[in-house]
């Protein structure tokens, strides 16, 4: 059972055994002794040999290595499906939700610029000899001049946004 359980359990990962050996630091020949059942390996070295294999101890001392069963393909197969159509899902709204935000960007964006041209900058009439008008004034001024230069890209790249979200029939 072990002999067999190795070189079954080597060959499945792709390892020569030249390979296995130098993950397990011995010889090539030890390890061709072992699959010929010419010598066992100690303890120690069948807990090496399990984690390069990545199987149980159990596993290479008798529990037999069988191939997987059809039925157990079809249920990972089925798992997979599931998964695959919950990502699938989660991309969808994390796309829908993407998109309204950027209409609604632009929404603001556009409400924002007509407040904007209605109230033809009022600040310009008052009287700045009153700190507090001032200092309004001054905040109000350069919101609207940082928001006129850069509403603009935003608006744009919203637009843009918006064009490569939308749903793809």
């Amino acid at each position: 059972m072990l002999k067999e359980n190795i070189k079954q359990l080597r060959k499945s990962r792709g390892l020569s055994q030249e390979e296995l050996a130098i993950k397990l630091n011995v010889v090539r020949q030890t390890i061709s002794k072992w699959e010929q059942g010419l010598s066992v390996p100690d303890s120690e070295m069948l807990i090496s040999i399990s984690e390069v294999l990545e199987t149980p101890v159990s596993t290479l001392l008798g529990e037999t290595i069988s191939e997987a069963k059809a039925d157990d393909l079809k249920a990972i197969s089925e798992k997979l499906e599931i998964i695959n159509l919950q990502l699938s899902e989660r991309r969808n709204m994390k796309r829908k939700i993407i998109h309204w935000l950027l209409i609604s960007l632009c929404a603001i964006i556009v409400i924002i610029f007509i407040t904007l041209v209605l109230l033809n900058s009022p600040y310009m009439k008052w009287n700045y000899n009153d700190p507090e008008n001032a200092v309004l004034g001054v905040a109000f001024h350069s919101f609207e001049w940082i928001f006129i230069r850069i509403a603009p890209i935003i608006l744009i790249s919203s637009i843009v946004g918006i064009v490569l979200t939308r749903k793809k029939t």
